[in-house]
């Protein structure tokens, strides 16, 4: 049967609903969320840290509360949106590749008792099946690089914003000086051709008609969350045997460390954007 979805969204779904991707983010990267964390420091809780990136893009975010309707593009495990709904009352609509992923995130909801504030959608975020206009903040978190068409993705974003709300995402990025050659072991592993820039994000979102309210640049973080993520596999790994093939962990770990060189050698870039859609005049 012919895939509804992309080749480079094709590539991501089938990897996030294998069951050795599955079980390493939900026992490995924290159960929760799976997107780059913020540390204290070096020997920080994986959970922690992801937990401590949400609440500061939350943060960024003005006026959040039980009236403001988001979408979360790229969701993983819905965890973002439960956060919101806990802490802000904010009802939530997560859309997300990953059928597997989607039902974690449903019995999460269940069992934290969100289910009436968290829905959980299978989908794609190059054709967001909502109406123009629909919502008041955007929120995306080391997702878009999955896509073979970004700047798709940032159209059907801004197009389902309403006027005076808010993007507000984090993506895994390249230096917008660094040479494509350097990237080489990374995209390989990813199976991607490119990685986005803070540039990239930053023109096409401002072309698109959005306000740039700020890059806060977290890029040392980089190396610190894929080295944190690789030791904790490492510590792990016997405890895996039987959830996880031997043969995925011996390539994530030289994944990860790809990462992390790629970090402490400035080619890699991470942090939190925020753009605003004007009002209408």
């Amino acid at each position: 049967m012919k895939s509804r979805y992309a080749s480079a969204e094709e590539t991501a779904r089938e990897y996030y609903n294998s069951p050795d991707a599955d079980n390493f983010y939900f026992e490995v990267w924290g159960g929760e969320d799976i997107h780059v964390g913020l540390y204290r420091d070096a020997q920080e809780r994986v959970y922690d840290a992801s937990r401590r990136t949400v609440a500061e893009m939350a943060k960024r975010v003005p006026g959040l509360g039980p009236g403001t309707r988001v979408l979360d593009i790229g969701s993983g495990y819905g965890g973002s949106g439960r956060y919101l709904a806990h802490e802000y009352g904010c009802p939530v609509t997560a859309l997300n590749i990953s059928e597997t992923e989607n039902e974690r995130g449903r019995q999460k909801n269940r069992d934290q008792g969100v289910n009436h504030l968290v829905e959980i959608i299978d989908g794609s975020f190059e054709d967001l099946p909502f109406e123009d206009a629909s919502y008041d903040v955007v929120w995306s978190q080391d997702a878009i690089l999955h896509s073979g068409d970004r700047r798709r993705v940032l159209e059907e974003a801004v197009r389902v914003l309403r006027p005076g709300g808010y993007f507000v995402f984090t993506d895994p990025m390249q230096d917008d000086r660094c040479p494509q050659e350097a990237l080489a072991p990374i995209l390989e592993r990813i199976h991607l051709s490119t990685l986005g820039s803070p540039g990239f994000y930053q023109r096409t979102l401002t072309e698109l008609g959005l306000e740039d309210l700020g890059f806060e640049d977290h890029s040392e973080m980089i190396a610190r969350h894929y080295g944190r993520i690789r030791e904790v596999l490492v510590n792990e790994e016997d405890n895996l045997a039987g959830t996880v093939s031997e043969g995925y962990i011996e390539r994530m770990k030289r994944g990860l460390q790809h990462w992390v060189d790629g970090g402490r050698a400035g080619h890699l870039r991470w942090g939190i954007f925020l753009f605003r859609k004007p009002e209408e005049a």
